[in-house]
């Protein structure tokens, strides 16, 4: 009828009152959003990623730092879930800790995030490669691992740039992919391949011998270890301007996505320590992937192929939504015209996709894997990603609890903890600071026998060259002022 309004688009008129307009396409429902975040945090890349290591320095007692390192990043959830309904924005972690501490913290954070992105996803494409070539049935060699990374990397970037419809479906067969391996292969090694008693779980098999003889120094580099598998989630944050009511569904997603995870991680981490035929080999470094060698020994030599292939697709998931997340990151940092480049990165193509920002994030992937012609360079890049990542969320947790203890942040969003939150909030800081401090503490027994001294130092050293960076950019560029303006 004429004279009648249409009805206003809420999620838009949020923005709008953020200070910014609808330009990415809202196509995104709670599914949508919850399978992003569990292709980002991944059960299959985050167990490959640290099975291994924490067998080596605790033993199959490693798997008992998985739900503490859980229930920390659950505080941290509490506080996300907050911020995400009151502000249900792309770039959390420099929209929000601007709005909380001011231009100058919010813009810090948002360069630690971005950078602490881009290295992950440099390790994603490279810890992916060498299944691609297992498929291909070609040697494994430096050279062979960063092309095929570099053809990984380019193929999620291509789905992030038709659309977030286009990489929405191609996420949603690698959260396939992720539940064969993780729930239908995890359910059998642990119920019908069980080769080892449960009181197992309880030995150390002389790890802690890594570690000075310590068997809780041991434990504790499992657990900076253990870190790695439940980060990701940001992700489900990066798409909060693509999802449909986002200050409802988006805090949803985090919660959904890390807490199934986190189950399938830990039963699965279960299911593989006591399906191997051979504990001692993989404490004593002789057997260097036990994951693998679980399900084969289990299945037989037929599922070798089968499996890199349902790996694979996991890995070129996991690559997508943190692809995304970083892209969008940096989109909405760009918008504020606080980035180098920034009137290019901040435009949004036809299909309603940040694609300079996409282009940008792949080349910056790309470049990083050429630090894998040097095995302990490309180790010193994996040991910092996981150190950045905690040093964002502790960014963006201690800038929620100051502005709590100032009185100048009082949650109005749907989702509120009330009088518990400042506790929560302080609980959180209080993991994030040990458990960042634990990631990036210099250790022998996390880098490879011989590894030059940089690789054991490489956290603090380039978290260090970070931050120098980001400070001398607010002190010469001053994008701080655009803010304040």
């Amino acid at each position: 009828m004429r004279g009648v309004a249409a009805p206003a688009d809420a999620d838009a008129v949020r923005l709008r009152e953020l200070g910014y307009r609808q330009e990415l396409e809202r196509r995104l429902q709670l599914f949508d959003n919850v399978a992003l975040g569990f292709a980002a945090i991944s059960p299959v890349v985050g167990l490959y990623a640290v099975a291994l290591v924490g067998m080596l320095v605790a033993g199959p007692a490693w798997v008992w730092v998985l739900p503490v390192a859980l229930a920390g990043q659950c505080l941290l959830l509490a506080v996300y879930a907050e911020l995400a309904s009151e502000f249900p924005i792309a770039g959390g972690a420099y929209q929000w800790t601007r709005r909380l501490l001011g231009p100058s913290y919010g813009w810090l954070t948002g360069w630690v995030a971005i950078c602490a992105y881009a290295v992950a996803n440099t390790t994603v494409a490279y810890l992916g490669a060498p299944w691609a070539l297992t498929l291909l049935d070609i040697e494994v060699s430096a050279n062979a691992l960063v092309i095929t990374g570099m053809v990984l990397v380019l193929i999620c970037a291509t789905a992030g740039a038709l659309g977030v419809a286009v990489l929405s479906y191609a996420v949603r067969a690698g959260v396939a992919a992720e539940a064969v391996a993780s729930v239908g292969i995890g359910l059998a090694l642990l119920l019908v391949f069980r080769e080892q008693d449960f009181s197992l779980l309880g030995e150390t098999l002389g790890a802690e011998a890594l570690s000075g003889g310590s068997t809780l120094a041991g434990l504790l580099a499992a657990l900076a270890v253990g870190g790695w598998v439940f980060i990701g989630f940001d992700v489900c944050i990066g798409a909060s301007e693509e999802t449909e009511a986002a200050s409802r569904h988006v805090p949803r997603a985090i919660w959904i996505a890390l807490l199934t995870v986190g189950l399938l991680v830990i039963v699965n981490a279960i299911a593989v320590t006591l399906a191997q035929p051979d504990p001692g080999a993989v404490v004593a470094g002789e057997n260097l992937d036990p994951v693998t060698t679980a399900v084969v020994s289990s299945f037989g030599s037929w599922s070798s192929k089968p499996f890199a292939a349902i790996v694979l697709v996991a890995f070129l998931a996991c690559g997508m939504a943190s692809q995304s997340v970083t892209s969008r990151t940096i989109y909405s940092v760009a918008r504020d015209d606080v980035l180098p480049g920034a009137r290019v990165l901040r435009r949004v193509d036809r299909r309603h996709s940040p694609l300079p920002a996409t282009v940008l994030t792949a080349l910056i992937a790309c470049a990083g894997l050429l630090l894998g012609l040097d095995s302990a360079a490309v180790g010193s890049l994996i040991t910092f990603g996981t150190a950045a990542i905690y040093v964002s969320f502790l960014m963006i947790a201690l800038a929620a609890l100051v502005a709590r203890l100032r009185g100048s942040w009082r949650p109005a969003g749907s989702v509120r903890l009330g009088r518990a939150g400042l506790v929560v909030n302080a609980l959180a800081v209080a993991w994030l600071s040990f458990e960042t401090v634990n990631i990036a503490w210099p250790r022998e027994s996390l880098a490879p026998a011989g590894a030059p001294w940089y690789q054991v130092w490489a956290a603090p050293l380039v978290l260090a060259l970070i931050a120098v960076v980001g400070v001398s950019y607010l002190l010469l560029a001053k994008p701080q002022r655009r803010l304040n303006a």
